[in-house]
């Protein structure tokens, strides 16, 4: 099969800018559209380096079986974590994407603008 790389444009909007401090962790990933909710990619980065561009790519999987390429249609979304953690939790800023082809070569544009409930 071939592989599968996304381009995401990540940029934090001004309505919740203000309960972001930039040391605060981003997470950007991708998971199923349908199926596990297990990460097949993820990069972590910061606010401060927000408004941001990245690739996610079969390289990130976690496991050889849960890669983009396995999947059709992907959820992409960004979130800032308070916390650090990987798990998201009331309070977070997150910005989701779905669904999204997995072939596509469009950049993929996500703005950070609600709060995990």
């Amino acid at each position: 099969g071939q592989s599968a790389s996304l381009t995401v444009q990540v940029t934090l909007d001004s309505n919740v800018a203000a309960a972001a401090s930039p040391e605060d962790t981003v997470f950007i990933f991708a998971r199923a559209a349908q199926g596990p909710r297990m990460p097949l990619a993820i990069v972590r980065t910061q606010v401060k380096d927000l408004p941001a561009t990245v690739t996610l790519d079969d390289s990130m999987a976690m496991t050889p079986q849960m890669v983009l390429s396995n999947f059709d249609q992907v959820t992409v979304g960004a979130r800032v974590s308070k916390s650090g953690g990987a798990m998201p939790v009331s309070g977070d800023l997150q910005g989701i994407v779905s669904p999204i082809n997995t072939q596509t070569t469009e950049a993929i544009q996500i703005t950070i603008d609600s709060k995990v409930p």
